[in-house]
C-alpha cells in the first residue's frame, strides 16, 4: 500500500475535497421524528412500564430510524458565571436540537412542566418534548414547549 501512496506521491497528482451542502434537520422534522419513533414505541409496549424502559426502547428506535441521540445528557447550571455540575440529566438530546423528557406518571404535573422549561433555558435549546407513556393514547400524552424562535430554523452547512 506504500508502494501505491508513493507512486501517487511522485506523480503529482493533487486530489480535491468537495464540499457538499448536507442538510440538517430542522427542530419541526426532529420534533416530528421522536414523535412518529414514541408512537411506534407505544403501540408495541403499551402503559405501566417504568421511564427507563420507555427510553431505552425510544432511543433504540431513533437510532433504527438514523437519527441521532443521546440519552442521560448532563445539565450544568450557571450561577454568577460558575458552571455546577448538579447533576441534572436530559431524558434524551435529540440530533443535539430537541430535549425528550419521558415520563410514565398518572398525570403531567406543573413540575414536570417547569422541569423542561427549565431545561430548555439551562441548554439554550427551543424545542422541547414531554411524553407520558402512561396514557392510554399516546397523543395525550405529548406536550411541546418551545423556547425563543429557533425552533423554525432549517439549518444547512457545508461538509
Amino acid at each position: 500500500m506504500t508502494d501505491d501512496l508513493d507512486r501517487v506521491a511522485k506523480s503529482g497528482y493533487i486530489g480535491y475535497v468537495s464540499t457538499v451542502a448536507i442538510h440538517r434537520l430542522s427542530a419541526q422534522e426532529v420534533s416530528h421524528a421522536v414523535i412518529t419513533a414514541a408512537m411506534k414505541v407505544h403501540s408495541e409496549l403499551g402503559a405501566g412500564l417504568l421511564e427507563s424502559a420507555y427510553q431505552a426502547c425510544l432511543h433504540h428506535e431513533l437510532q433504527e430510524a438514523g437519527i441521532r441521540a443521546a440519552c442521560q445528557v448532563g445539565l450544568p447550571v450557571v450561577y454568577r458565571g460558575v458552571k455546577l455540575e448538579i447533576g441534572y440529566r436530559m431524558d434524551l438530546l435529540v440530533e443535539d436540537v430537541v430535549i425528550v423528557e419521558i415520563k410514565s406518571v398518572d398525570a403531567i404535573s406543573p413540575i414536570h412542566q417547569a422541569q423542561i422549561i427549565s431545561y430548555l433555558k439551562l441548554s439554550g435549546r427551543s424545542l422541547g418534548l414531554l411524553i407520558n407513556f402512561n396514557v392510554v393514547h399516546l397523543k395525550d400524552g405529548i406536550k411541546r414547549f418551545v423556547n425563543g424562535s429557533g425552533w423554525q430554523q432549517a439549518q444547512t452547512f457545508n461538509h
